[in-house]
């Protein structure tokens, strides 16, 4: 961390010499005449705001005023998580790298019974969006009113699914969806992209592929109309389009999406391996996504195939946790997707979920009705009552997980060169994988445009070993002829995955190719512009210009001038892995910077805020300097251009008792049953089975702490947390730590919860994996354990330029 930057711009590099025979010479042409975009056909909402800002979409791809725009889109539930913490929570969305939050409106979170709706509290649909806006975020709202996101009955409340036919165009289903649109519509008032604010699009249903009478196109139709009538005029109708899905089409746009595994199947082995770490150059639907209805006959996202653009809502960064089937997915299983799926022609990548949340539990009594997706309430799937942590890049608590640091890198190479991708047709290589379970031919694609393009290359799929690939080159051909790269034969170890730039203007510098990825352009104002790159790991970086080829070490960490352009220095900065996982782009002070820290870093009131652990030092290297930065014990050193802003450890590990108070007992065999014949969730009469132990919290808890998160490392089937009788989470064993943000319980000082572990039984027909699959010794039948709690004291710090 502390080298970046500190070689200086004439660092004497040298050009190679003639290229080496090349061993596998990976072809591709690219020199056909890409389709023009077709517009006209697409009949959706205005697309003007007040201050003339546009937003409008044709066959290929989105434009915002006018120019191409390849936005990066994350689902965070605003009723799943506590209002205090949604500003906060949007803010780190945006300085993650995205554009536009999107949210489910689940109707039976606002209407549990007939009349009244509420829309207060963690509720408040408006308040969410008027944050988001504020954050710099734009929104798409989900409105169901089948949403799934496994929920009872997804989304749709009880009394309207015990008395009268859903997801149809029944009369009386079709008055209450109106009141609720109409209720929604009412939130959104003054809110929409026509009034200048943020809501560009809606989506109508979820996962609907169900044809028949007053069903298919003429129920998403008659949606669409109550949305309309409800005032819900956005630039953008959006319909998830896997799974066979029906629409009316010119209507609506349909979303894609795709799972690294699939933690809704009844399968207790590894699965083979998944589409979505394979590039598709014939079809937009990525496998199975979980709809729990069945369609026989392809869908009109098909025959849509060339009318609309790629456009992504569901690529998940994460899996929800289902009671059968626990995979616990790594960040490069996650990553690995994201050069495949832009590879594939996505022009709007949408995360689901990129914020994990809870379930509210409906009722006002103790215990109340669960409102989660339940084998109980006649779902395909058991989910947790509360728990809907998704294994989200943040958590339901705002914790940063270990796959955001792969993440930020791709977004922000999305909005500093997404425009130029999004016009570009994507182009299929000589040689594909023969299906997602060929592991042995190269994974890549290009897109491109004339003479410009982007290389894409994938050499990882989850729990499968991909062969290194050795003394490897590109050929593509391109209408000025051939570019092969790189300058020899390299090898390209096993599981990693890129992006590489070809024929790229940097501000008036052609770079021919580089065998780094391009990650952000940042004007340095004195110091020029400079485009900042990702080394490939294993790879050495190549940069080719018009007069040779000049090359940096893999470590990064480097600055090298290429040329001058207006009389300013164009640069490009390699950072080393570490620095560019570290890497967090914010705009400070009237000035875009790098600001690369371990720790959450966003911009709230012109301030930059700083979080992580209490315990630790809090630490974040800025470039360019932010002017006399201040804040109480803040250090500020210079080391070369980087300006290092450094905190002492704040506080230490308040301590948390930790007593055993019941033994497990044996726990009744696993069942199988409901709609998918596989495991199903143990009866609440099993739970007396639970082994349990006294949490008893410190006097006072951590009192200038922001949060405190309960983590807790137990090894079981299933473990719950109550304070007296309610139950404040629950959480299905998959080798994950449990984190739990106490702050939002508004707990007593010196408050007693209750860790309650329901044993796994050794039998049990549940999938988990193997590093994380409990060992049985010989005759041990069963395993309730806690390894290990800790309260984590979270602090906050703002400093002021």
């Amino acid at each position: 961390m502390n080298r970046i930057l500190t070689l200086c711009a004439g660092l004497a590099l040298a050009a190679l010499g003639p290229t080496a025979s090349a061993d596998m010479l990976l072809k591709l042409d690219a020199r056909a005449d890409a389709p023009a975009p077709t517009t006209g056909h697409l009949q959706l909402g205005t697309a003007r705001t007040p201050k003339g800002q546009t937003l409008a979409v044709h066959s290929q791809y989105l434009l915002k005023d006018g120019q191409p725009w390849l936005p990066v889109m994350g689902e965070y539930h605003f009723s799943r998580a506590p209002a205090s913490q949604w500003e906060t929570q949007l803010r780190l969305m945006k300085a993650a790298g995205l554009d536009i939050v999107a949210s489910y409106v689940f109707w039976n979170h606002h209407q549990e019974q007939p009349g009244a709706f509420n829309w207060k509290g963690n509720h408040d649909l408006r308040r969410f969006v008027q944050l988001a806006q504020a954050a710099g975020l734009q929104v798409v709202v989900r409105l169901g009113p089948w949403a799934h996101g496994e929920a009872r009955y997804g989304g749709i409340p009880d009394w309207v699914v015990d008395k009268m036919p859903t997801r149809g165009n029944d009369p009386e289903y079709m008055g209450h969806v109106e009141k609720l649109y109409a209720e929604i519509g009412a939130q959104l008032k003054g809110l929409l992209w026509k009034d200048g604010g943020p809501v560009i699009g809606v989506q109508l249903e979820n996962e609907y592929n169900i044809r028949g009478a007053g069903r298919g196109e003429e129920h998403i139709s008659a949606l669409k109309k109550l949305a309309l009538k409800a005032g819900l005029d956005v630039p953008l109708y959006t319909v998830t389009g896997w799974d066979g899905t029906v629409y009316p089409s010119g209507q609506v746009t349909p979303v894609f999406g795709g799972y690294p595994d699939e933690p809704w199947a009844t399968s207790t082995t590894e699965l083979a391996p998944k589409e979505t770490h394979a590039f598709r150059f014939d079809t937009r639907v990525s496998g199975d996504l979980g709809a729990q209805t069945q369609a026989h006959e392809p869908g009109t996202a098909e025959s849509d195939k060339d009318k609309v653009p790629f456009l992504g809502a569901e690529y998940g960064p994460g899996l929800p946790a289902m009671y059968r089937r626990r995979t616990l997915v790594s960040p490069d299983d996650i990553a690995a997707m994201l050069p495949v799926q832009l590879g594939s022609g996505v022009n709007l990548f949408g995360y689901y979920m990129f914020h994990g949340g809870r379930n509210p539990v409906a009722g006002t009594g103790i215990g109340g009705t669960g409102l989660e997706e339940s084998t109980l309430s006649g779902g395909y799937n058991d989910t947790p009552r509360i728990s809907y942590d998704f294994q989200a890049p943040l958590g339901p608590d705002g914790q940063q997980r270990p796959v955001l640091t792969k993440l930020r890198p791709f977004h922000y190479f999305l909005r500093d060169y997404g425009a130029r991708l999004a016009t570009m047709t994507v182009r299929q290589p000589g040689r594909t994988p023969a299906n997602p379970a060929d592991l042995q031919t190269p994974r890549w694609a290009v897109r491109a445009r004339g003479d410009s393009g982007f290389l894409f290359f994938n050499n990882h799929v989850r729990q499968y070993a991909l062969p290194a690939q050795g003394g490897v080159r590109f050929e593509v051909q391109l209408p000025g002829g051939a570019l092969t790269l790189p300058s020899h034969p390299i090898d390209i170890p096993s599981g990693v995955y890129f992006i590489w730039p070809l024929n790229l203007d940097l501000d008036g510098v052609k770079l021919r190719y580089a065998t780094a990825q391009p990650v952000a352009r940042l004007d340095a104002g004195a110091q020029g512009i400079v485009h900042v790159f990702a080394p490939t790991p294993g790879v050495q970086a190549e940069f080719a210009l018009a007069d040779g080829i000049k090359t940096m070490s893999s470590d990064g960490g480097q600055l090298l001038t290429l040329g001058k352009s207006g009389g300013r220095a164009v640069s490009v900065l390699l950072l080393s892995q570490e620095e560019a996982s570290q890497l967090q782009i914010l705009d400070i002070a009237g000035q875009r910077r790098l600001v690369f820290s371990e720790q959450q870093v966003w911009v709230a009131e012109g301030k930059l805020q700083l979080r992580g652990l209490a315990t630790e030092p809090l630490h974040a290297a800025v470039f360019p300097a932010l002017p006399q930065p201040k804040a109480p014990g803040l250090q500020v050193r210079l080391d070369g251009p980087l300006q290092h802003l450094e905190f002492k450890a704040g506080a230490a590990e308040p301590t948390l008792q930790v007593t055993a108070t019941r033994p497990a007992r044996n726990a009744p065999p696993v069942l199988k049953g409901g709609l998918a014949h596989a495991a199903v969730q143990p009866v609440p009469e099993a739970f007396a089975s639970a082994a349990t132990w006294s949490l008893k919290l410190p006097q006072p808890l951590a009192p200038n702490a922001e949060d405190v998160l309960l983590e807790l490392d137990f090894v079981g089937d299933i473990g719950r947390v109550f304070a007296g009788p309610r139950m404040l989470d629950d959480w299905y064993y998959n080798g994950q730590r449990w984190q739990i943000g106490l702050r939002q319980f508004a707990l007593k000082p010196g408050a007693e919860l209750q860790l309650s572990v329901l044993p796994l039984r050794a039998d049990a027909p549940i999938y988990i994996d193997a590093a994380h699959r409990p060992v049985f010794a010989s005759g041990q039948t069963q395993v309730a354990e806690l390894r290990g709690a800790r309260l984590l004291p979270i602090r906050r710090v703002a400093i002021t330029p």
